[in-house]
């Protein structure tokens, strides 16, 4: 093992490559995530027998994300992240493919399917930035993070515009934006090839096999960083999710909405430029509790009103507050595990991640549309949701801070 850190530690040149890599796979990639949530709802609410389900195509996406992380991360600690990766685009395109069908067949069922398999890609998607930091040095690893956050900033100007662009191309509406969004699969696999992550040695006999995942949950600083990560992801896909129907119900277009998601995306990658130096500087909790307070920022400005200003403004806040407060999470989990309980801790993170954003996109949608009688007031309950998950999260960093250190 040593041999092997080593090597990772002498080679900043391959640790930029990588980084490389994985900001074009980011923004290439991407950019279909962001396709599919402004057109995953709205095709929900024209296919699903209730518009209390309309949000469920994309809660099957998330769920997708969580059942694959687990044993994705293990295959990816015996194969190699360029083989887990691949996987993931593959199931992207499959995804894809069945979503088409399920659009061209009038076919709810067929739909959920095909989200749930593009969840395969997302749950991929979700390891760019754990891979970024494998072959970095200790002080680079943040900034590589933050990096290949970054590379979001295109796929969140180039996924909404696609939708514009594609949404109506053919008879069956959204039929277009999944045709192109297994184009960009494919491309996304052949960025794969350049890859260059050694797989992880095999443990030999007697090597130190790690801390089991109880033993892991119960280290105060991994528990603490993971609820942080699931409320900051969690928050952020329970107002975007009910964005796109809240937009478009409140009387303004479907471009309008995708204008919206733009705006939220860019400020959910833009900070990444400099989000590993403040970490870097200010440590990983302090940057993690201004990411909460944005992210209440948001709410508050979305009960302000239901205009357009209050979208977009309220939607950046959610953006930023996103990306403090996640990639804060995942700086505080890289530091707090050895490298053989790597796919142990990711794969748990990853899962109970994502599991709470599958509650949440489930949520979105049985909240904005079937808790109120009007927009509105779907749209208000939905903000309300929010305050008891930043009350957790707030709350944890807070007990973790008063902690002595020998037991964080």
């Amino acid at each position: 093992m040593s041999n092997i850190n080593d090597t990772i530690s002498s080679a900043p040149d391959r640790a930029k490559r990588n980084v490389a890599i994985l900001v074009a796979a980011q923004a290439v990639l991407g950019s279909q995530i962001t396709m599919i949530f402004v057109v995953g709802g709205l095709a929900g609410q024209m296919l699903a027998p209730t518009p209390c389900l309309a949000t469920l195509p994309i809660s099957m996406i998330v769920f997708g994300s969580m059942t694959t992380a687990p044993w994705l991360s293990s295959l990816m600690q015996k194969i190699g992240r360029r083989a887990g990766f691949l996987i993931g685009a593959g199931g992207g395109m499959l995804g894809s493919l069945i979503g088409m069908i399920g659009l061209i067949q009038s076919s709810f069922a067929l739909f959920l399917i095909g989200s749930y398999l593009t969840g395969i890609y997302m749950s991929a998607q979700g390891f760019y930035r754990f891979a970024a930091a494998d072959t970095a040095s200790d002080s680079f690893r943040p900034k590589a993070i933050s990096y290949v956050m970054a590379g979001g900033l295109v796929s969140a100007i180039l996924g909404p515009q696609l939708v514009k662009v594609t949404s109506m191309m053919f008879v069956v509406p959204f039929l277009g934006t999944y045709l192109v969004a297994m184009g960009i699969n494919l491309l996304g696999m052949m960025l794969f090839l350049a890859l260059d992550i050694p797989k992880p040695p095999t443990p030999g006999d007697g090597a130190p096999s790690g801390r089991t995942r109880l033993d892991l949950l119960k280290t105060p600083r991994i528990a603490v960083a993971i609820i942080c990560a699931m409320v900051s992801y969690a928050l952020m896909n329970l107002v975007m999710t009910s964005t796109p129907l809240a937009v478009v119900g409140c009387g303004f277009t479907e471009g309008n909405a995708a204008d919206i998601v733009t705006g939220h995306v860019l400020a959910m990658f833009a900070p990444s430029f400099f989000t590993g130096h403040l970490i870097a500087r200010f440590g990983a909790e302090r940057i993690v509790t201004v990411g909460l307070m944005v992210l209440a920022g948001a709410g508050v400005v979305a009960l302000q009103g239901v205009e357009l200003d209050n979208f977009f403004v309220a939607l950046v806040l959610l953006g930023i507050g996103w990306n403090f407060g996640f990639i804060g999470a995942t700086a505080m989990l890289s530091a707090a595990h050895s490298p053989e309980e790597r796919g142990r801790v990711q794969g748990m993170n990853d899962a109970l991640v994502f599991g709470c954003v599958t509650l949440a996109s489930l949520a979105s949608g049985g909240l904005m549309n079937c808790s109120g009688g009007s927009v509105v007031q779907g749209w208000t309950s939905v903000n309300l949701a929010m305050v008891p998950l930043l009350t957790l999260a707030g709350a944890s960093l807070i007990w973790l801070r008063f902690l002595p250190k020998e037991r964080r």
